[in-house]
């Protein structure tokens, strides 16, 4: 962000003028009643902040009012009780959900196997139901936009392998921001063209030899016209974070991901620094098209 506490900001790729500020400002202090989501929303509208697609940016404003509170401009309203984004979430347990009968099978006895979108009530719950009792991480509220997938085979005898999740992108990721090589200008412009692989697991009574990588495959084939048909913006690369102390990252190497770095491991919401290397993850990128890195940090070949 700029400097200034009535100058021009930049803030997740758009610039806000002194009259922006000032509505900003005017906005927080007229609504006392609203949630600070609810005053983001409202300010999305007023400056007509939206996305490709036409919902508002209200992730980005959010964070655009805590900055601006950080540094004097405005007072926010106290944070609402409730369940923080980012938070591990409990789930039902149901029959749909229960272990199943062990498949032993070899990729080819189950093909073809698909990746099916989430969608409906149904499907979201079951999604849910398998990532919060399989999933170390479980299942939590994500950040921003997201996708999720079930993986289905029609000839495994069992309606889904795996599950999916892709989500907006770290708002900072060192390794990755080394490999793009990019600025902050740049990262702020551009990083709605990253997303994030979230949620990974393939079901614990599913055996089957290079499913995972398979599975990573066809993800990558297919995420970028998924985000682009929900949210009007291709990304351009994915990024995952792998816990080094649980797993090797085998699938992504053998489904071409980039190994670029590990983590400081401090995690979205330590912005206190408390936790550093607390939990340390390998990073992986993935780029959906070959000119990723000189798209993304503006750069000439």
């Amino acid at each position: 962000m700029g400097s200034g506490a009535r100058q021009e900001v930049t803030h997740a790729g758009r610039s806000f003028a002194s009259a922006d500020i000032e509505l900003i400002t005017g906005t927080v202090r007229r609504f006392t009643k609203l949630s600070r989501t609810e005053l983001a929303a409202t300010v999305c509208e007023l400056l007509n902040w939206r996305r490709g697609n036409g919902a508002l940016k209200t992730r980005e404003c959010r964070d655009l009012l805590h900055a601006l509170e950080a540094r004097g401009v405005l007072s926010l309203p106290a944070p609402q009780v409730g369940r923080p984004r980012g938070s591990r979430t409990g789930v039902p347990c149901t029959a749909a959900g229960e272990m199943r009968t062990v498949l032993r099978a070899t990729l080819r006895e189950i093909a073809p196997v698909r990746l099916e979108l989430v969608e409906g009530a149904p499907a979201h719950a079951l999604w849910r139901e398998f990532v919060g009792r399989y999933h170390y991480l479980g299942h939590a509220t994500p950040f921003g936009a997201q996708l999720r997938y079930l993986v289905r085979s029609d000839r495994a005898g069992t309606p889904v392998l795996g599950c999916l999740q892709y989500s907006s992108a770290a708002w900072r990721l060192a390794a990755r921001d080394r490999w793009i090589g990019w600025n902050d200008r740049q990262r702020q412009q551009n990083l709605t063209a990253v997303v994030q692989q979230s949620r990974f697991l393939l079901l614990p009574w599913i055996h089957v030899a290079h499913l995972a990588s398979h599975v990573l495959a066809l993800s990558a084939r297919g995420v970028a016209s998924d985000w682009m048909a929900r949210y009007a913006r291709r990304p351009l690369l994915v990024e995952t974070l792998v816990d080094a102390s649980r797993y090797a990252g085998t699938c992504y190497r053998a489904a071409n991901w980039i190994e670029v770095g590990v983590t400081a491991g401090r995690g979205r919401l330590d912005r206190e620094h408390r936790r550093h290397a607390a939990a340390p993850k390998r990073v992986f990128v993935y780029p959906l098209d070959r000119r990723a890195r000189v798209l993304l940090a503006g750069q000439r070949q």
